[in-house]
Parts: structure tokens; C-alpha cells; sequence
């Protein structure tokens, strides 16, 4: 989500998804590569040339930013889970569109109980 009056795409990742809570083509491969380290896959439609791609890879030299907020489950205890708010992070690298598959840099490290959870969701 693009808010323009702040400049920021915020980003709401569940990592542990489900197939009767998300859509095929909402199962986005989102993981922690490391604590530093964010792997996050962009809507379906999204391509390198587009103007959202566009605005993801150039954040950083067009003043706009991005906000990382995540979650291991949607639910918890029958509730709603908490996003975790990982921070601020930087554009790395991309493979592929449609959905592009985009590193981002955490300008701090995630929360060390928070990574573990993270890595067990990913498998």
C-alpha cells in the first residue's frame, strides 16, 4: 500500500499462509533470509518496467520509503495476529516479475526471537 501524503509503501506480510485464507495468487513467498536480510514477493501483476516496480527499485533515490510490518500467522488463539513493525528497509535486488521477487535490507536487524520464528516459517 502506497500512501502518498507520506511518501511510504507499508508492507503487511503473514508469513505462514494458508489455502483457505489467501488465493493462489496471493501465496506470496515472503521469508527472512537473515536477520538483516527480507525476501518479500510483490502483487501478481507487478513488473519490473511498471511504475510500482519502478517506484520499489528507486525508492531510495526518489525519497520515497518503505515500511516493513510482519506476522508468523493470521491468527492467533482464534485472534487476529500482531504485525511486527521490522522497520525501515532498502531496495537490494530483484528476480523475476510478475511477481517480482525483491531483497530488501533491514536498516536494523530483526528481533532475534522474531528471525527464529521467521526461519521456521520458511522451512
Amino acid at each position: 500500500m502506497f500512501d502518498p501524503a507520506t511518501q511510504c509503501d507499508v508492507f503487511f506480510v503473514t508469513l505462514e499462509k494458508s489455502e483457505e485464507r489467501y488465493s493462489p495468487t496471493t501465496m506470496y513467498k515472503d521469508y527472512a533470509i537473515s536477520p538483516a536480510l527480507f525476501h518479500w514477493e510483490s502483487q501478481s501483476m507487478t513488473s519490473e518496467g511498471s511504475a510500482t516496480g519502478q517506484r520499489y527499485i528507486h525508492h531510495g533515490e526518489r525519497g520515497t520509503h518503505v515500511l516493513l510490518f510482519a506476522r508468523r500467522f493470521a491468527t492467533e488463539s482464534s485472534r487476529t495476529a500482531a504485525y511486527t513493525f521490522l522497520g525501515a528497509v532498502d531496495y537490494l535486488s530483484h528476480r523475476g516479475e510478475r511477481p517480482m521477487g525483491i531483497t530488501w535490507r533491514l536498516r536494523r536487524p530483526m528481533p532475534a526471537d522474531f528471525f527464529r520464528e521467521a526461519k521456521v516459517a520458511a522451512g
